[in-house]
This record gives C-alpha cells, structure tokens and sequence, in this order.
C-alpha cells in the first residue's frame, strides 16, 4: 500500500550506485518498486542521478552525486516482520538476511536476544544498514520499515533530549515507546534510552543512545526530505531546525543533533514526475542559487 501522502522521506546519497541500490532494495523486499528517475545537469558534483522508489510501502529517494558522503550505521533502517500480519515471517526475515548479506557486513547476527526471537543487524553491499526484527505481536503496531537513529560518541545519552525536540518541532506526532537501559549494564549508562520510537509527520522513527566504543556520527549520507505545502511551512520548519548555517544549502540543513533534513515544497514531486527536461533544468538552476528554498520563486521559474 502506497502512502500517497507521506511528508518525511528519507534520502540516500550514493556516489555512482543509486539506481543500482535502489533495484537491488526493490528486489528484496515485498510491495515495492522503482517509481521515478531523473538526471540533475550542471549540479556541484556533474550530472546526478535522482531515483524515487517505494520499499514494502514506504516512500525513499536516492541520488548519484559523487563521493562526498559515505554511509555509516548513525542512520539505519529498522524492518518489523510481524507474526501476527504475516503467518511467513519466520521464513521471510531470513530472506531478507541473506540477500542483505550478499557483499555486506554483519554488525549483529541474526540470532535470538533478550528483547526478540529473530533480531539481526547488518550493512550491505552499499554500506547502508538495516536492522531485522521478527516483532512481538502483542506490541502495537508499527509500520514494517523505520529509520532508526542511534545516538553514539559524545552524543550518546542525548536520545531523549532529541525525541523531546522533534515532537515540538513537527505536526502529527506523539511518543511511542521509551524503554531505558536498567543500572549495571555498563558501558550503557542506567537511564539512557535503550529503545524508543516516536512519531513525526505520521512518520514512525525509533532512536537509542549507545556507550559502546562506535566511531561514526550522523552526515549527509542519509537525510529526511520533509515535503512542505507553503512557505510559511518551509520557513518554520528552517527556523526550528537548522543549527549549522554552513550547512544550508539547496533547502538542506543539519540540526543541532547533526542529523540532515531537507525543507522541500510538495510541488517538487510533481515537478519530478510531469516537466520537460527545460523545465526541470530551469527548477534546478534556481534551486542551486538558494539556501532555504523559495516556494514563488520555483513556482515562477517552472511556468517560465
């Protein structure tokens, strides 16, 4: 089932693989399917490739444009089989696994743990991470793929603090779960979030602090794409959340968590799917130019 109306869609930068990735996802998980590609001329990094596709339900873009960004497990993709909606799930999470695998990393093994049946963690061939879970069906629902964040480093124990900040900065959002580490489970500090998800934009999240000894940090590798219907949406948005403004550019910024988001109209969908390559030419330009973007300025030059 699409979600025609999914405002947060999370982003992936590649540097030359984004079609590629994107079949490669499209072809391992159910309900999904490539829906648009587009080629950005004359940007920053040359030509890019734009790659629009759907994941067991879920919107996700995904762009060539050079090695600029790598991912690193910061941001990971945490995917729910649930017994209770699909009597297969058993089968269907080792699937997953081993297409995952193929060229990729184990971070965890798939294997029972305390808090699951089935739980498995793993970067594939393209350096993207995901999360498997064969989920507990008395729980409440939840959507069958989250982006996960987790909270490391000197940020490590600030998972609650940026759930908090996101539910005041987004509509449609509430706390969902908050599961925190008990005392002597060390390095982990007693107290700090073990498991939490939230809701933002109708859009399911989960967060974790983590103590233990991880090297990356959030970047630009994985970003949110939060599509926006006016200006004064872009420009609320912007003022809550950009911290970094070197950051700032083409409608991207970096909160002060570090995590990347990018303050887009809804007509870019539109703009994607339905304009000569003239038109989508002249958006881009004009988008090029800008920090935070100017909703009557592109309307503008796409009419041109």
């Amino acid at each position: 089932m699409s979600k025609a109306n999914q405002n947060i869609v999370p982003h992936l930068w590649y540097d030359k693989e984004a079609s590629e990735a994107a079949a490669f996802y499209a072809s391992i998980f159910p309900d999904s399917r490539i829906t648009n590609e587009t080629t950005l001329h004359d940007t920053p990094s040359g030509d890019a490739q734009l790659v629009s596709f759907e994941l067991w339900g879920q919107k996700f873009m995904a762009i060539s444009a050079g090695p600029y960004f790598k991912f690193n497990p910061s941001v990971s993709f945490m995917v729910n089989f649930d017994p209770s909606r699909d009597k297969e799930a058993s089968e269907k999470i080792n699937e997953v696994w081993n297409k995952l695998s193929d060229g990729g990393t184990v971070l965890m093994p798939l294997d029972k743990y305390p808090f699951s049946e089935r739980y498995g963690w793993i970067q594939d061939k393209f350096g993207l991470s995901w999360q498997l879970i064969l989920t507990n069906p008395e729980g409440e629902e939840r959507p069958a793929i989250l982006p996960s964040l987790i909270f490391v480093g000197d940020k490590c124990g600030e998972a609650e603090e940026a759930i908090h900040f996101y539910l005041s900065v987004f509509k449609n959002s509430k706390q969902g779960l908050m599961v925190r580490y008990p005392k002597g489970m060390d390095p982990d500090k007693g107290g700090t979030i073990m498991f939490s998800d939230f809701l933002l934009e109708n859009q399911w999240f989960t967060a974790t602090d983590s103590a233990r000894d991880h090297t990356f940090n959030f970047n630009e590798a994985i970003s949110f794409m939060v599509y926006c219907d006016t200006q004064e949406e872009i420009d609320d948005y912007w003022d809550k959340l950009s911290a970094v403004p070197e950051a700032e550019q083409c409608g991207w910024l970096k909160d002060k968590l570090g995590v990347s988001w990018q303050i887009v109209p809804r007509d870019m969908d539109e703009i994607m799917t339905n304009s000569t390559p003239e038109q989508f030419d002249r958006v881009n330009k004009a988008i090029l130019k800008m920090k935070k973007l100017d909703l009557t300025e592109i309307r503008k030059v796409y009419k041109e």
